[in-house]
């Protein structure tokens, strides 16, 4: 069990990478669409349908309008009417008292009409033109309305055999309707209406085109592209999921792997980092939770993800060819959400590139507001060179189409307050901020060129010396001039104890130990980490202090501790400096250059051989006490470095090439 633990220990940053990938794949699988069929929940009646024919990919019956059923549920209601028929009625018992006389022909009409059904209420008018249920003798039966006798016909037949107006008038009053509406009974059984049999209208067969490209989406289109959504969602709660579940698991697996991979093979010195992991991967799971959100609203937006903020997010931390490759990975997972994967692809990635190459120099804030204008020229373009090689033309025409892009390219311009968020959750380092930290004004660098001149002149020609170094060979030159500016604010402590800040012949080492003011020279290094904290540095910058000298030895104190104590065992720790030894090409560029500018004020003839023998030597001794094995340094590096150098310092001190003679 201790070895396990052991292990586990040994190797937790390992098991820290590994936990973070797993979850990635799992967020992301999770967020993918687990319908594998189109999705058309977006289109609208009236909008041109620019993809190829769509065709049925199975049979399905066509679903009826919100109006038709709506008209049709009132029909229904209509027929639902009850009415009551009563043959108990004996009119020709009420016309005798009256005692009217009656011929034949006049009763034989009446006898017609009153088996047909006589009604009057003024309540069956909305059943006029419908058809209704007659209850007669305890059996129902299904009759048009407009076959009963209202009131007007009764009264023209009375009127065509009565031609005493009077007469008329009595008769019409004392003839009653047989027939009732029975209001309570009709409404109860149109609560009773089943709904489920007036959904659809028509059956859409499979290999049946729905829409044909290039045309508008009519109403009876738009109610099949309806029908079909019901369909496939119904389909996809039958079918299991397991399938898609595990395409997409390995999907998102392979994706997020070559991320991993690239990143342990290409770029060690962000592997190494958990927080830069970390970093990367959550960029990935973010965009694709904001695509997934926004797919579900309307998949046409999903344009208007700001995808081209990924990449300025990652070039401002890493570097440009990192930015890309997690691009890609987030554009391979967010294609999933589109219909048209090759459209999403295409224009994202001709933005994404566009959008590295702008902002390759992140030197000015201003650059930002044109690589937002820049990414939207290269979405139009890129847009408009798809649908007129993919034959719809007709889709440049419409302004709304552009709108996503618009939207996504103005969001890149949220990538200020994000670069400074991220900057204090991760602890990352912007261009922007090495910019304002080089600014002479401000007060650490100002407060170094007041108190030490001296030391602030050092420090400017040793960021100049690393920073072409670094243009040469490759880096990041502003972060080691950063770190050159920086690298000597320990001094401060104890100015007068350097060389450079120095005035007169008197040194106050004299009075010291060799230990002393070994000691006292080292210190300046812990005290300059001390410093930087205290003005909030970032680490960074901070680590350019701590490697400077990495592990060698105050030679000179050394060298005079040993011809005091000779023959004696001496313990060159005493003079050593604590470390570490530089990590990256930035802080070796910077050992280099601080070493090779503070030695070259003590030679005493400033000619072209001297600086090439003083760079040879000073390099080659930091070479020979390992101090550049943990750098991504190569010797051709080296020898790259050691010939700016050579070069900076001949101009610096007006040395003249001798030629031969």
């Amino acid at each position: 069990m201790n070895n396990l633990f052991t292990k586990i220990r040994d190797k937790h940053a390992l098991w820290y990478k590994g936990i973070v990938f797993a979850i990635s794949i799992v967020i992301c699988t999770y967020l993918l669409p687990k319908i594998k069929f189109t999705d058309v929940s977006y289109v609208k009646t009236g909008d041109i349908w620019l993809n190829d024919d769509f065709i049925a990919p199975f049979d399905f019956l066509l679903q009826k309008t919100d109006v038709e059923l709506t008209e049709e549920k009132k029909q229904a209601k209509k027929n639902m009417a009850y009415f009551t028929k009563n043959n108990q009625i004996n009119y020709l018992k009420d016309l005798k008292e009256l005692a009217v006389p009656i011929s034949k022909e006049f009763e034989t009409s009446l006898d017609s009409i009153f088996n047909i059904g006589v009604c009057f209420s003024s309540l069956t008018d909305a059943y006029q033109d419908s058809m209704i249920y007659l209850v007669e003798n305890n059996e129902a039966r299904l009759i048009a309305r407009n076959t009963l006798i209202n009131s007007e016909t009764l009264h023209f037949l009375v009127s065509k055999h009565i031609r005493q107006e009077s007469l008329s008038h009595q008769i019409l009053e004392t003839l009653k309707p047989n027939v009732t509406f029975e209001e309570t009974l009709s409404e109860e059984m149109q609560k009773e209406i089943p709904t489920s049999q007036y959904i659809y209208k028509s059956k859409i067969k499979k290999g049946d085109v729905l829409l044909h490209k290039n045309e508008p989406v009519t109403q009876e289109q738009y109610q099949g592209l309806v029908s079909y959504t019901n369909e496939s969602l119904l389909l996809e709660t039958n079918i299991s999921k397991l399938s898609i579940i595990i395409g997409q698991f390995l999907a998102c697996a392979l994706v997020l792997g070559i991320m991993m991979l690239f990143l342990a093979y290409f770029r060690k010195s962000i592997f190494s980092q958990n927080s830069q992991v970390t970093f990367i991967f959550l960029m990935i799971v973010l965009i694709v939770m904001i695509t997934s959100t926004v797919a579900k609203y309307n998949v046409n937006y999903v344009y208007a993800v700001p995808f081209c903020l990924v990449p300025i997010l990652i070039r401002v931390f890493f570097d440009s060819r990192t930015s890309l490759f997690n691009f890609l990975n987030i554009i391979l997972l967010c294609a999933f959400f589109v219909n048209d994967k090759f459209e999403f692809v295409f224009i994202q990635l001709i933005a994404g590139i566009g959008t590295i190459f702008s902002v390759a120099d992140m030197g000015k804030r201003s650059k930002l507001f044109f690589s937002a204008l820049l990414i939207f020229v290269f979405y139009v373009l890129s847009f408009i060179a798809y649908h007129l090689l993919n034959g719809t033309p007709q889709a440049i025409g419409y302004f709304q189409n552009y709108i996503p892009y618009l939207i996504s390219s103005v969001c890149v311009l949220f990538s200020f307050p994000l670069i400074f968020i991220f900057e204090k959750l991760f602890g990352f380092i912007s261009d922007f901020t090495l910019l304002e930290l080089c600014d002479l004004n401000s007060p650490l660098l100002r407060q170094l060129s007041q108190k030490i001149p001296g030391t602030f002149q050092h420090s400017l020609q040793v960021a100049n010396l690393a920073e072409e170094a670094c243009y040469k060979i490759g880096g990041n030159p502003l972060l080691v001039r950063t770190g050159a500016m920086y690298h000597d604010i320990g001094k401060m402590t104890n100015p007068r104890f350097f060389t450079e800040n120095q005035v007169g012949e008197i040194s106050p080492h004299e009075d010291l130990s060799s230990e002393e003011s070994a000691q006292i020279i080292i210190s300046h290094v812990i005290k300059g980490v001390e410093i930087a904290k205290e003005n909030k540095l970032p680490e960074t910058v901070i680590d350019f202090i701590r490697t400077h000298h990495g592990t060698t030895t105050t030679r000179f104190f050394l060298h005079n501790y040993k011809k005091e104590h000779q023959g004696q065992i001496i313990n060159e720790d005493l003079f050593r400096y604590p470390g570490p030894i530089p990590f990256s090409k930035e802080t070796a560029i910077l050992m280099m250059a601080d070493s090779v500018e503070a030695s070259s004020r003590s030679l005493k003839k400033y000619d072209a051989i001297a600086i090439d023998e003083l760079v040879d030597k000073i390099i080659n001794h930091q070479i020979n006490e390992n101090q550049f094995i943990n750098a991504d340094i190569t010797f051709r590096d080296i020898h790259q470095i050691k010939k700016i150098f050579k070069k900076r310092l001949m101009n610096i001190y007006h040395v003249r090439i001798e030629y031969p003679r």
